[in-house]
Protein backbone atom coordinates (compact mmCIF):
# COMPACT_ATOMS: atom_id res chain seq x y z
CA UNK A 1 0.00 0.00 0.00
CA UNK A 2 3.12 2.23 1.03
CA UNK A 3 4.74 1.62 -2.37
CA UNK A 4 1.98 2.01 -4.16
CA UNK A 5 1.32 5.73 -2.75
CA UNK A 6 4.90 6.28 -3.20
CA UNK A 7 4.63 5.85 -6.96
CA UNK A 8 1.43 7.65 -7.04
CA UNK A 9 3.52 10.75 -5.74
CA UNK A 10 6.29 10.46 -7.66
CA UNK A 11 3.86 10.00 -10.85
CA UNK A 12 1.95 13.22 -10.02
CA UNK A 13 4.97 15.17 -9.01
CA UNK A 14 6.52 14.42 -12.59
CA UNK A 15 3.22 15.16 -14.44
CA UNK A 16 2.86 18.44 -12.23
CA UNK A 17 6.38 19.31 -13.22
CA UNK A 18 6.11 18.50 -16.91
CA UNK A 19 3.49 20.49 -17.20
CA UNK A 20 4.88 23.79 -15.58
CA UNK A 21 7.78 23.16 -17.43
CA UNK A 22 6.07 22.89 -21.05
CA UNK A 23 4.53 25.82 -19.83
CA UNK A 24 7.20 27.68 -19.26
CA UNK A 25 9.57 27.09 -22.38
CA UNK A 26 6.57 27.63 -24.72
CA UNK A 27 6.01 31.46 -22.93
CA UNK A 28 10.24 31.76 -23.53
CA UNK A 29 9.29 30.62 -26.71
CA UNK A 30 6.27 32.95 -27.33
CA UNK A 31 8.30 36.00 -26.46
CA UNK A 32 11.35 34.89 -28.43
CA UNK A 33 13.26 35.98 -25.40
CA UNK A 34 16.85 34.28 -26.34
CA UNK A 35 16.71 35.33 -30.20
CA UNK A 36 15.98 38.66 -28.97
CA UNK A 37 18.58 38.75 -26.12
CA UNK A 38 20.85 37.93 -28.93
CA UNK A 39 19.56 40.38 -31.43
CA UNK A 40 20.17 43.55 -28.96
CA UNK A 41 23.52 42.41 -27.96
CA UNK A 42 24.45 41.31 -31.28
CA UNK A 43 25.40 38.02 -30.03
CA UNK A 44 23.85 35.46 -32.44
CA UNK A 45 26.98 32.64 -31.36
CA UNK A 46 26.23 32.96 -27.91
CA UNK A 47 22.65 31.54 -28.14
CA UNK A 48 23.63 28.05 -27.33
CA UNK A 49 25.40 29.50 -24.59
CA UNK A 50 21.88 31.68 -23.41
CA UNK A 51 19.77 28.49 -23.61
CA UNK A 52 22.14 26.45 -21.17
CA UNK A 53 22.43 29.32 -19.06
CA UNK A 54 18.95 29.65 -18.76
CA UNK A 55 18.22 25.54 -18.39
CA UNK A 56 20.79 25.19 -15.60
CA UNK A 57 19.66 28.06 -13.96
CA UNK A 58 16.22 26.55 -13.72
CA UNK A 59 17.08 23.22 -12.93
CA UNK A 60 19.61 24.54 -10.02
CA UNK A 61 17.00 26.92 -8.68
CA UNK A 62 14.34 24.31 -8.72
CA UNK A 63 16.65 22.21 -6.54
CA UNK A 64 17.87 24.47 -4.45
CA UNK A 65 14.06 25.59 -3.94
CA UNK A 66 12.81 21.76 -3.07
CA UNK A 67 16.18 21.05 -0.79
CA UNK A 68 14.75 24.30 1.67
CA UNK A 69 18.65 25.58 1.10
CA UNK A 70 18.98 28.81 2.60
CA UNK A 71 22.05 31.18 2.00
CA UNK A 72 23.44 33.89 4.79
CA UNK A 73 25.46 36.34 2.36
CA UNK A 74 26.70 39.24 2.83
CA UNK A 75 24.54 42.49 1.93
CA UNK A 76 26.90 43.56 -1.34
CA UNK A 77 26.76 39.99 -2.64
CA UNK A 78 22.91 39.95 -2.05
CA UNK A 79 22.86 43.65 -3.61
CA UNK A 80 24.08 42.35 -6.57
CA UNK A 81 22.24 39.23 -7.04
CA UNK A 82 19.34 41.04 -6.39
CA UNK A 83 20.61 43.25 -9.32
CA UNK A 84 20.74 40.53 -11.80
CA UNK A 85 17.23 39.03 -10.77
CA UNK A 86 15.34 42.61 -11.42
CA UNK A 87 17.55 43.12 -14.36
CA UNK A 88 15.94 39.50 -15.91
CA UNK A 89 12.55 40.17 -14.04
CA UNK A 90 12.39 43.34 -16.17
CA UNK A 91 13.35 42.28 -19.61
CA UNK A 92 10.81 39.37 -18.99
CA UNK A 93 8.09 42.15 -18.50
CA UNK A 94 9.68 44.05 -21.58
CA UNK A 95 9.17 41.34 -23.62
CA UNK A 96 5.72 40.15 -22.69
CA UNK A 97 4.99 44.15 -23.34
CA UNK A 98 6.45 44.12 -26.57
CA UNK A 99 4.74 40.63 -27.36
CA UNK A 100 1.20 42.10 -26.25
CA UNK A 101 1.25 45.51 -27.66
CA UNK A 102 0.50 46.99 -24.75
CA UNK A 103 2.03 50.59 -24.78
CA UNK A 104 0.24 51.74 -28.63
CA UNK A 105 -2.85 50.13 -27.49
CA UNK A 106 -2.89 51.86 -24.24
CA UNK A 107 -1.64 55.17 -25.66
CA UNK A 108 -4.28 54.96 -28.43
CA UNK A 109 -7.08 54.71 -25.42
CA UNK A 110 -5.73 57.24 -23.64
CA UNK A 111 -5.36 59.82 -26.68
CA UNK A 112 -1.85 60.00 -25.83
CA UNK A 113 -0.25 58.26 -28.86
CA UNK A 114 2.37 61.55 -29.06
CA UNK A 115 3.06 61.04 -25.25
CA UNK A 116 4.35 57.26 -25.42
CA UNK A 117 7.85 58.25 -23.99
CA UNK A 118 6.03 60.13 -20.93
CA UNK A 119 3.78 56.84 -20.51
CA UNK A 120 6.75 54.34 -20.44
CA UNK A 121 9.02 56.51 -18.00
CA UNK A 122 5.87 57.00 -15.79
CA UNK A 123 5.34 53.24 -15.82
CA UNK A 124 9.13 52.45 -14.74
CA UNK A 125 9.43 55.37 -12.30
CA UNK A 126 6.21 53.95 -10.94
CA UNK A 127 7.73 50.84 -10.70
CA UNK A 128 10.76 51.53 -8.77
CA UNK A 129 8.83 53.91 -6.35
CA UNK A 130 6.86 50.50 -5.90
CA UNK A 131 9.43 48.40 -5.09
CA UNK A 132 11.70 50.71 -2.85
CA UNK A 133 8.49 51.22 -0.83
CA UNK A 134 7.70 47.31 -0.66
CA UNK A 135 11.02 46.73 0.72
CA UNK A 136 12.37 49.65 2.10
CA UNK A 137 9.11 49.64 4.43
CA UNK A 138 7.05 47.11 4.12
CA UNK A 139 9.11 44.31 4.88
CA UNK A 140 10.01 43.57 7.94
CA UNK A 141 13.02 43.30 9.17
Amino acid sequence: MIIGKTILVILVGLAGGLAVGSGFVAFITVLDIIPRLAQMIKGFDYIPWFQRALVVGVVTFTWIDLRGITFKLPQMVTFILGLFHGVFVGMFAAALTEVVNVLPILAKRLNMANAILFLLMAMVFGKVVGSLLHWLIYVPK
